[in-house]
């Protein structure tokens, strides 16, 4: 089952070490007051699952909701000292879940997220980071698929998408547009699956495919926002608004203005 409270970002299109890429900077999606409440909300998840996991260690469910929250709190990190202290919390409590629990799915798809936090305070050692990135959103994805909306293959997708391609890394626009398109069939009613989608096809040249998926977006759009609604949904639709409207704004311009740079292949 998809989780039920929503990470407070998403995996969306900003790089993160270089090349990889995590969740779009709310910083620049909201005023800086929503940004504080935003992290301010995230502490107070924090605090939450810490205590929660503190009172009963053996608890599947509070190490992977802790695991969870250290990977929210950390996208607000002023520092990298910061966020690598978050997110090696929380990949030690995704692998002692793991330890007990091996076909735990939140357990790999949130060691893999918070790898992810890790790999962003990396400057040499992220290429290795990526590899167990990989594995872990691959396991994830054979034990359940529909997990966070379909988020293993989101994951894998933007990982596909972002990294260097071979002989250097995993990149490869072949395999990215797959893991894509199967997270956009696997939750069809997830507004971050199209958005990465139309993102990635603007970034390679696709125009007409950026419109189809964007058209496809916008008719989900009015029930998306009856069906992800509360407080804990705040900081996505900020940034599914945000990176919503610069899509729009991208198609509205001649190819010539709009052209991105080449994706690898």
């Amino acid at each position: 089952m998809p989780s039920d409270i929503p990470s407070a970002r998403r995996t969306g299109y900003q790089p993160f070490a270089a090349f990889l890429l995590a969740a779009a900077s709310l910083t620049a999606l909201a005023t800086p007051e929503t940004n504080h409440l935003f992290a301010v909300r995230a502490a107070a998840e924090f605090r939450r699952a810490q205590i929660q996991l503190q009172a009963d260690t053996n608890n599947p469910a509070a190490a992977w909701q802790f695991a969870r929250a250290c990977y929210d709190l950390a996208d607000f990190a002023t520092n990298d000292t910061e966020r690598a202290t978050l997110a090696i919390q929380g990949i030690a409590a995704s692998r002692q879940l793991l330890v007990r629990r091996p076909e735990s799915a939140p357990g790999h798809y949130y060691l893999g997220m918070d790898l992810g936090q890790l790999a962003r305070t990396e400057i040499l050692g992220a290429l290795k980071i990526v590899k167990e990135m990989e594995r872990e959103f691959k396991r994830a994805d054979d034990l359940d698929e529909h997990f966070d909306y379909a988020g293993p293959a989101r994951c894998l997708g933007l990982l596909y998408r972002g990294a260097p391609g071979w002989p250097t890394s995993i990149g490869s626009r072949r395999k990215a547009r797959e893991w894509l398109e199967r997270a956009a069939r696997l939750a069809p009613d997830y507004p971050e699956n199209h958005l990465n989608l139309i993102e990635s096809r603007l970034n390679w040249n696709d125009r007409a495919g950026a419109e189809r998926e964007l058209k496809t977006l916008d008719a989900l759009w009015p029930k998306a926002q009856t069906n992800f609604v509360g407080e804990a949904w705040e900081p996505g639709w900020a940034d599914w608004t945000a990176r919503k409207g610069a899509a729009e704004q991208a198609l509205t311009q001649t190819p010539s203005t709009a052209e991105s740079p080449k994706a690898r292949h």
